[in-house]
């Protein structure tokens, strides 16, 4: 039996995922996979039965990923799951920016009067705004998100630019034609009327528009931040605003400062708010999480390789280790020594530390258990942990 923690009410359509016969749910201290949505976990004390961490969003930064690593927990997110609710509140987001819609609807609850049509008739001037068609829209991060953002803004009718040097080739796939590609940053930058941002909140991305990529913008652009709050320079932004080198900053991170200022909307944090963006993270999180505890299968982790192989011997080890020379050396011997074949075997590295799953043909659960006893002990090795084919874990 697996046993699953859960922070924040998870949607059930996820949890139902873990049946009954094979996973107990917050019953007791020590779990073997937890699940969570914006619950703080840097002053958590992780037990040392956590196996893996699946957060139902993308971003992990409420997470101590770094630490996880170290102790051989793999952290899964869910990237793409709830992209489009935060498209769906980017292009709304983008049409707010254009139209006083907002302005509009509350000016008009305050007329009174038998003749309210005819007042808001007369004065709808006042409300006039620009068209989205034929504008030039910057996306940058071109990750599930972004991608969607590029295509949609385009079948709005908006010209648009999309960078992002690292862009997956699946994702790539599923980008329009006619989305051009910028070569650098500063291309975005200095041609486009309207620009947003859809990058991980990284140490290489905190930050990444301040006031030296603002002073390159048009002083009519307007800038779009749903990604992560740390990505934009609030400060710089304001600058530029007061000095209308800026004509607009929208945001998804409420910050004090950027309350109560006309050219800035900041909405709190709505952007994955639907209920079907809830129950996709749910369902990819649980699914993701489930298929690591029964299969040591690593998909979608941002902290591990991903490994994969078909699960067809009576057994598998997997193993997490520093990322150091002859590796498979010591785990091929150590599998030798029990007589024990390697039936099939991939290894993965990322950065300073691998992954290695050893399918072995051997029925002989005592063999198996003696074999991960000996790669244990091997101080380049964080964790080893043993897996049944029929049951799940030994």
């Amino acid at each position: 039996m697996f046993n699953i923690k859960t922070f924040n009410a998870i949607a059930p359509e996820g949890m139902s995922r873990f049946d009954k016969d094979n996973y107990t749910i917050n019953e007791r201290e020590t779990p073997d996979g937890i699940i969570l949505r914006s619950q703080k976990l840097h002053d958590y004390a992780f037990p040392e039965s956590v196996l893996a961490v699946a957060r139902a969003g993308a971003g992990t930064n409420n997470i101590p990923v770094a630490e996880c690593t170290e102790k051989g927990i793999v952290v899964f997110n869910t990237p793409g799951a709830n992209a489009n609710a935060v498209k769906e509140l980017v292009l709304a987001s983008l049409l707010l920016s254009v139209r006083p819609i907002l302005q509009g609807a509350q000016w008009v609850q305050g007329l009174t009067g038998e003749d309210v049509e005819a007042q808001a008739e007369a004065q709808k001037a006042q409300f006039a705004g620009h068209e989205l068609e034929g504008k030039k829209l910057g996306v940058i991060g071109l990750g599930a998100i972004g991608a969607m953002v590029a295509n949609d803004a385009y079948r709005l009718g908006m010209e648009v630019m999309g960078f992002d040097p690292f862009v997956s080739v699946d994702t790539a796939w599923t980008i329009s034609r006619r989305v051009q590609r910028a070569q650098d940053l500063n291309e975005v930058l200095t041609t486009c009327d309207f620009i947003t941002v859809h990058v991980p909140l990284t140490d290489k991305t905190k930050g990444m528009i301040g006031a030296g990529e603002i002073a390159k913008m048009k002083p009519t652009a307007k800038l779009f931040n749903f990604a992560r709050g740390g990505i934009v320079d609030d400060d710089a932004v304001l600058a530029a605003l007061e000095a209308t080198d800026l004509a607009g900053y929208t945001t998804d991170f409420a910050d004090e400062k950027l309350l109560h200022h006309d050219k800035i909307l900041v909405l709190p944090h709505l952007g994955a708010s639907t209920d079907e963006a809830e129950v996709n993270c749910a369902k990819m999180a649980a699914r993701t999480l489930k298929r690591f505890l029964e299969t040591g299968v690593i998909k979608r982790s941002v902290n591990f390789p991903t490994v994969e192989m078909a699960f067809n011997s009576p057994y598998r080890i997997t193993i997490i280790n520093k990322n150091v020379p002859n590796m498979l050396g010591q785990i091929s011997s150590a599998v030798a020594e029990e007589g024990i074949n390697i039936e099939n075997m991939v290894n993965r590295g990322r950065d300073d530390y691998a992954y290695t799953l050893v399918d072995i043909n051997e029925d002989d659960e005592a063999k198996v258990a003696a074999v991960a006893e000996k790669l244990a002990v091997n101080p380049e090795i964080i964790r080893v942990r043993v897996i049944k084919n029929e049951t799940g874990a030994c």
